[in-house]
């Protein structure tokens, strides 16, 4: 059976090589005699994976030696909760920017945690979009403010990055290391990895160590910042697997150079968008100005086009093009492992069905 051209979201499409890879070295991880899944998270072997992954998450984000870079299990969703529980307390709220699904569920866990303030709110916007930096309200006794720079069921992203007061902080799980950014302008940034880092099971949280050293200290040691601090042990046992797989990717980014992934990445949605703007049979989900480089949202004229779409797509060999249950219509994810055969495919397609359709 040949390899489908895979638009899910998340867990999402992976580097062949990086499968390959893997998969030459499942059973005896360099004649160790051992796969990765069964080495000590405390020996050397799985030591050396850890701090090569890191060191090229900083490398590749142009990151200093200020920062740490922790694989934290439980993905962006645990983030949502471990943010506001390291940093607030009585008296210091943090402003959050909701702009999608995703920026309104991590606000719902701050308020949990204590005082959170929504200082932007595009979430029931049609043509979805994010606020301008004129548009936020900022509080400027916030411990953080909480962005998210690219929502994955809306296909919204945020164009220009915010220079707040106070501390800025970003949930990057469907774009990070997918197009230009300054790094160095966050405390702290983190991404599921299912999406353009490796498999599913944990999240990559880049941090500024002197951010770190204001956390709350009246919270379990497993969810403080402070333990996962770069040069301090290993608190428990880590997802080995998955890191050996972001590790893999990584290397597979820098071997092809982030500039021509950014690159390969406009000219995916550039095709994409350009064929959803073609006929009114196709309606995008985003504001032009805020389109998203990584899921691509449109919708049909009714929801059975919508259906038929997507299993006629499917039978075609193009998988995951269902839109998330809470907004249904059509996503395509494009992330950096995506192929752009695959985006001309879907595009062919496309064309085939509204002809057959319209």
């Amino acid at each position: 059976m040949g390899r489908a051209y895979n638009f899910s979201s998340g867990p999402a499409v992976l580097p062949a090589e990086v499968l390959y890879e893997a998969q030459k070295f499942l059973v005896d991880f360099k004649g160790t005699g051992v796969s990765v899944m069964e080495t000590p998270h405390r020996g050397k072997v799985y030591g050396a994976i850890r701090e090569e992954a890191a060191a090229l998450v900083k490398e590749l984000a142009g990151l200093d030696d200020g920062w740490s870079v922790a694989f934290i299990p439980g993905g962006a969703s645990m983030q949502f909760a471990m943010l506001p529980l390291n940093f607030l307390r009585e008296g210091v709220g943090a402003d959050y920017v909701c702009c999608g699904t995703w920026g309104g569920k991590a606000f719902k866990q701050a308020q949990i945690a204590g005082d959170a303030n929504i200082a932007a709110d595009t979430r029931k916007a049609s043509p979805a979009y994010a606020p301008s930096p004129a548009e936020i309200r900022w509080n400027p006794d916030a411990a953080y403010v909480h962005i998210t720079t690219n929502e994955t069921i809306s296909g919204c992203r945020m164009p220009e990055i915010p220079d707040p007061p106070s501390p800025l902080v970003a949930d990057m799980s469907s774009d990070i290391l997918s197009c230009p950014r300054d790094y160095s302008k966050f405390s702290l940034f983190y991404a599921g990895a299912q999406k353009n880092l490796g498999p599913a099971g944990a999240a990559v949280v880049a941090f500024r160590d002197s951010f770190a050293e204001t956390c709350s200290a009246a919270i379990p040691e497993i969810l403080s910042y402070r333990t996962y601090a770069s040069g301090r042990p290993l608190y428990n046992t880590p997802p080995v697997w998955t890191v050996y797989i972001i590790l893999l990717t990584l290397r597979w980014l820098k071997a092809q150079g982030l500039e021509n992934v950014f690159a390969r990445n406009r000219s995916k949605a550039a095709k994409l968008y350009a064929a959803v703007d073609s006929s009114g049979f196709w309606r995008g989900v985003a504001r032009k100005d805020c389109r998203s480089l990584s899921n691509v949202a449109f919708r049909l004229p009714s929801e059975e086009l919508e259906d038929l779409f997507v299993k006629q797509a499917e039978a075609a060999g193009m998988v995951g093009l269902k839109g998330h249950r809470s907004a249904g219509g059509i996503r395509a994810s494009i992330y950096n492992a995506f192929p752009e055969a695959g985006v001309d495919r879907l595009v062919e397609f496309m064309k085939e069905f509204e002809r057959r359709n319209g």
